[in-house]
């Protein structure tokens, strides 16, 4: 019977009495293979995030789980096994919907070399992914401070402080305001009323940004009551 020599090495002392014989375990027997997740069990996960992210921007974060799983067309237990918990799929719905509004932000800056329009062009972008409808989301309970949420945080905030800075500079964009005041009106005009009866506004939201956004263009046509909504603003839980 042959034994697999790239499995471990025997060490012995052979020069000493009462020699003893150490078992080594090289580099590819000490590491542990993890089987990568089947294609088929990604699609799935992928399609309860999707789906937990529209049923939630359609009736709000307390959804059933059941209706989840029906609109992803999976079975439960398939469900239960990718998310254990409202808490768990919560986390990775908000981790979704941020991390594409961040390519949006940093596909509106390669793709207009006009800064006000890059800015304008995210906005519309962010509408679309349904920001607003984080909002609700963020009350729920779950773990607002995890890692990879506040990593994601961060470059979405930093891609849109771009996008504001940039405009700016540029002598687009009123000099009144701050990258705050771009993500508060973006959540508000952008957040959907829980039930189907409310679905019909939808239609008047990317009118409405336009309408904001005329409003942030250069030269300023008002006075604007306050002060600037900064990032630390937002932060602020006080």
């Amino acid at each position: 019977m042959e034994t697999a020599t790239d499995a471990t090495d025997v060490t012995c002392a052979t020069d000493a009495p009462g020699a003893t014989c150490a078992t080594e375990v090289t580099a590819p027997a000490a590491r542990r293979r993890t089987p990568r997740p089947r294609a088929d069990a990604l699609r799935n996960r992928e399609r309860i995030i999707a789906a937990a992210r529209e049923l939630f921007v359609e009736f709000g974060p307390d959804v059933p789980l059941d209706d989840v799983a029906r609109r992803a067309g999976v079975g439960n237990a398939t469900l239960y096994r990718n998310f254990p918990d409202r808490a768990a799929l919560t986390h990775e719905v908000v981790l979704a919907v941020t991390s594409r509004t961040t390519a949006r932000a940093e596909e509106a800056t390669e793709a207009e070399a006009d800064p006000f329009a890059a800015l304008s062009r995210f906005v519309h972008a962010a509408a679309d992914e349904r920001i607003g409808a984080l909002c609700p989301m963020l009350s729920g309970v779950f773990d607002k401070d995890h890692p990879d949420l506040l990593a994601e945080r961060d470059r979405l905030e930093a891609a849109v402080e771009g996008l504001v800075s940039r405009a700016m500079s540029a002598g687009r964009l009123r000099t009144d305001i701050a990258v705050g005041d771009v993500l508060v009106a973006l959540s508000q005009l952008t957040r959907p009323l829980p039930g189907i009866a409310c679905l019909d506004i939808d239609r008047f939201t990317h009118r409405h940004l336009q309408l904001f956004l005329d409003g942030l263009e250069a030269p300023a046509r008002s006075v604007l009551p306050g002060s600037a909504a900064t990032l630390e603003n937002l932060r602020r839980r006080d």
